[in-house]
């Protein structure tokens, strides 16, 4: 796909079949802008079906009025007060994940993706749920392997027409697998689900105000997206039924934990490639931290701005959904070209990124294109990682404060070198974009005010 986009990069759209599906692939700013933009075509392609054993129709693969309705509701969630409560989730687990990595300070290099991810699975855990399931310190659970197992199963089916049909696909391995896994992830949210809403009742019976202190302890109740939805399911209005609940939390684990996971190895690769730029954040670092040891703030987040261009920048290199598609629903005209209503657009962020009449040499790291006084009057959709207009990313500022307080907390410890040239990473756009091979990266131990 990439190939195409480069050879065609002054051709407007290309139109491509796969398998019996009509394609369109998009990658300049004003053609992505026609569909992203558009109120009518936010329908998700024909593969992302593939998820609904799993996901049912949550907020990302449903469509028309229960969508709308759905994001109305969750929206609230997201809201700032919210979020700064799921920090001090992220400052604990990022510690924790500080002290896994001591044990290869100035030794040989390793390969840390696994252990990124399984930081930001626990992130996603507790935040979503409220559940704590300590993947960090116990990644042979169950439910972590059936979340692992699953995302390969859906990546392999959509990459295999003969696997589509539901019929054919239980008569392979790869089906019986499937709903293996299935009963394996639905079974630990209902658990969770059921656990919760009993908790809640008794809280409930207590006459207890939702967010107040009804713990004997006098510890203050975390408040987890589940508690919001079930207190949603109560309150009139739209009522969500236990199954909506399900998918949508279901939803939330896999879209919370393996993109932001990619993200953040990204950018720990491109720092480690990039010894002045990892200076220049180290300082930062200082500047804001001095040689104390305390949790990242929220205040203090907002002072990193060096450390928040080096994210977006690793997100342009690397975006964590490289391409995603839309089925249109209706006919729409793009640059004069008329395309059919039932095609496929493919909107290719990877190449998208790449627009030199956007990106001067599209391949350098530069985190200095996302100052305010570079980044200023750029095309809107030149630059979106989290997609853009009415379906863009609904926990887009969660996973900007995830990245940045979990990588904030790894470099005020560490040096890192990465160990791998670009050619190295074998990168593959599955679910995610991901390195074949691993980011393998070196680490030394960092004071403060190191130079």
């Amino acid at each position: 796909m990439m190939q195409c986009c480069e050879e065609n990069r002054n051709q407007p759209l290309l139109k491509l079949w796969i398998g019996p599906l009509p394609c369109v692939l998009l990658y300049h700013p004003d053609t992505v802008e026609v569909i992203l933009n558009s109120l009518k075509n936010i329908d998700k392609s024909y593969t992302y079906k593939f998820l609904h054993p799993w996901l049912g129709t949550g907020l990302l693969t449903s469509t028309g009025d229960k969508w709308r309705s759905r994001r109305k509701m969750i929206t609230p969630t997201f809201h700032f007060t919210i979020l700064a409560d799921f920090l001090e989730v992220m400052n604990e687990q990022a510690n924790i994940l500080v002290r896994k990595l001591e044990k290869h300070v100035d030794k040989e290099p390793f390969d840390c993706f696994l252990d990124i991810t399984l930081c930001a699975l626990d992130i996603i855990c507790e935040t979503a749920m409220g559940k704590n399931i300590g993947a960090q310190k116990n990644n042979d659970s169950e439910y972590v392997q059936a979340i692992y197992k699953m995302s390969d199963l859906i990546h392999h089916r959509q990459k295999a027409p003969w696997l589509w049909p539901d019929l054919t696909y239980l008569l392979f391995q790869g089906g019986r697998e499937h709903n293996r896994s299935l009963k394996i992830l639905h079974s630990f949210t209902d658990k969770v689900i059921t656990e919760k809403a009993s908790e809640k009742k008794k809280h409930d019976e207590r006459k207890c105000d939702f967010d107040s202190n009804c713990e004997p302890s006098g510890s203050k109740k975390r408040r987890a997206f589940l508690d919001m939805l079930l207190n949603a399911m109560d309150n009139g209005g739209n009522k969500l039924s236990y199954l909506d609940i399900r998918e949508e939390v279901d939803t939330f684990m896999f879209e919370g934990h393996d993109t932001t996971a990619a993200a953040m190895n990204w950018a720990i690769y491109i720092l480690g490639c990039h010894p002045e730029a990892q200076k220049k954040v180290h300082q930062e670092l200082d500047e804001v931290f001095g040689d104390s040891d305390c949790p990242v703030t929220v205040h203090d987040l907002k002072k990193l701005r060096y450390l928040e261009c080096v994210v977006k920048e690793a997100l342009r290199l690397f975006p964590s959904v490289p391409f995603f598609a839309r089925t249109l629903s209706q006919d729409c005209y793009i640059r004069g070209f008329k395309v059919p209503k039932g095609t496929n657009a493919i909107i290719v962020s990877y190449a998208l990124h790449r627009d030199p009449g956007v990106f001067p040499d599209p391949e350098e790291f530069r985190p200095e294109r996302f100052f305010p006084e570079n980044s200023s009057g750029r095309h809107p959709y030149a630059y979106i990682p989290f997609s853009a207009g009415p379906r863009n990313c609904i926990g887009q500022r969660f996973a900007q404060m995830e990245e940045k307080a979990v990588l904030a907390t790894l470099l005020r410890h560490f040096w890192v070198e990465a160990n791998q040239n670009r050619e190295e990473l074998g990168m593959v756009g599955e679910l995610i974009l991901r390195p074949n091979n691993g980011i393998w990266i070196q680490l030394k131990r960092r004071t403060a005010h190191m130079s």
